[in-house]
């Protein structure tokens, strides 16, 4: 029998404190507790060489429930559509208008947040509940689910 593992997803990305912030905001995420001996993550990152200061940064779950997120400084941009995204189940258990209400709701709050709104899907039984395509701040695709 195979172990079961944790998984942690990590995004590249241009400015990793303010990105984990944004994914803080949507998911009710927070920043993990500070390396030992340091009070918090400004103390640690004043410690570090100018040009480490903003190459990482990460997001978990208070309940310990969701996976840790994880993001790393690269000098790239995005150039292409993402192959995984994150689905947030902004609206499980409801359907129809409802549903959608809420997604639209959601879709407003995270656009003041700094996501975009690319496209909206409809309900489309049986195969579509409906769900919102978005891009966060440095135009990593998402779904509200």
């Amino acid at each position: 029998m195979s172990t079961v593992r944790e998984v942690q997803v990590t995004f590249d990305c241009a400015d990793p404190r303010s990105l984990s912030e944004f994914w803080n905001e949507v998911l009710g995420y927070v920043l993990p507790p500070p390396p030992p001996g340091f009070a918090d993550w400004d103390a640690f990152r004043a410690s570090l060489p100018p040009e480490l200061r903003n190459s990482a940064s990460a997001c978990v779950d208070p309940a310990g429930a969701g996976p840790r997120l994880f993001f790393q400084r690269v000098p790239e941009g995005k150039s292409a559509k993402n192959r995984v995204h994150l689905d947030v189940r902004a609206a499980p258990g409801l359907a129809g208008d409802d549903r959608m209400a809420v997604l639209e709701a959601e879709a407003e709050r995270l656009v003041a947040l700094g996501a975009t709104r690319v496209e909206r899907h409809d309900p489309a039984p049986p195969m579509g509940a409906g769900h919102l395509v978005m891009q966060d701040p440095e135009g990593n695709e998402f779904c509200l689910d």
